[in-house]
């Protein structure tokens, strides 16, 4: 039973890998939260992989900055900003249908929100 659940976390944290990767490039994809789902399930699955994912020069600072300060780089604030501009701009110029739109802008806008909320860099101990 254990070796199962093993190989379910092993593929969540593959598939989460996965569309966090595609979710670089692709605006409504939130890249972030698929890494740190995909660290999570590869920390109950496969340790070797766990340690690949936080050691990666690209993937593992959000990770680690999340998991050690629950922080998101301004950066990455600022893309997440962008993606969301074009998202609902896109949406917009494509003539979708005003309650399509309004539902996505507050999703988006809830997303945002919450993006933006969290700090930015770890806080200073006195």
């Amino acid at each position: 039973m254990k070796q199962v659940a093993r190989q379910l976390w092993l593929a969540l944290g593959v598939v989460a890998l996965v569309v966090g990767i595609i979710g670089i490039a692709v605006p409504l994809l939130p890249t972030t939260p698929l890494l740190l789902l995909a660290a999570l399930s590869f920390g109950r699955s496969s340790p070797r992989l766990a340690r690949w994912l936080l050691r990666h020069p690209r993937l593992g600072p959000p990770i680690r900055d999340w998991r050690a300060h629950g922080v998101i780089r301004p950066g990455a604030k600022r893309l997440v900003l962008l993606a969301v501009a074009l998202s609902l701009g896109g949406s917009a110029a494509l003539g979708i249908r005003w309650w399509a739109l309004a539902v996505q802008a507050v999703i988006l806008g809830l997303v945002l929100a919450f993006v933006l909320t969290r700090p930015g860099t770890p806080a200073r101990r006195p």
